[in-house]
């Protein structure tokens, strides 16, 4: 797995209330959801400003709060291509694999990536090469069964794939 795109850094503690306003959950329509992303958050223009492939670098604890899979559903949706964090809230990092998002954890990286930085993230490796700086920060191997459900996008087209279904 492979990613290379612009960084739109976040600090601790992102909450899955700004990552998807809890007004919106009366769908789970990706698409819809994806218009609301970041809506609530330190960069409330998040989905004007951001293109497919850009990448979400943020503290400790990203994901908090609710267990809701709208949070990754909406940031995988919004074309987001990872999340690069110190720590992931524990039921939005399972969310994030049933969902087929790809996350990262690098404590080092985070603190040596800024805002609009472009990175390269090379999880085979556990490189990410911050292409601004220079810089190249190790990040933490992601478990073969959860590459397996990152590749399949998530863990019903998984589960769909293993039984044989379309």
């Amino acid at each position: 797995m492979k990613f290379k795109g612009n960084v739109w850094k976040f600090g601790a503690d992102v909450d899955t209330d700004a990552i998807i306003p809890a007004r919106y959950l009366n769908t789970s329509d990706p698409s819809e959801l994806a218009k609301h992303c970041m809506e609530d958050s330190a960069i409330p223009d998040f989905m004007k400003k951001m293109k497919p492939g850009d990448i979400i670098v943020a503290g400790k604890n990203f994901g908090c709060g609710s267990s809701r899979e709208h949070a990754p559903i909406a940031i995988k949706a919004a074309g987001v291509s990872c999340v690069v964090a110190k720590s992931f809230a524990r039921i939005f990092y399972r969310n994030c694999f049933n969902t087929g998002l790809p996350i990262f954890e690098s404590a080092e990286a985070v603190d040596g990536i800024k805002e609009g930085d472009k990175i390269e993230l090379d999880a085979d490796a556990g490189v990410i090469r911050n292409l601004t700086s220079s810089k190249t920060f190790k990040v933490a191997p992601v478990p073969p069964f959860m590459q397996e459900l990152i590749a399949a996008g998530g863990l019903m087209a998984y589960t769909r794939k293993k039984a044989g279904l379309r």
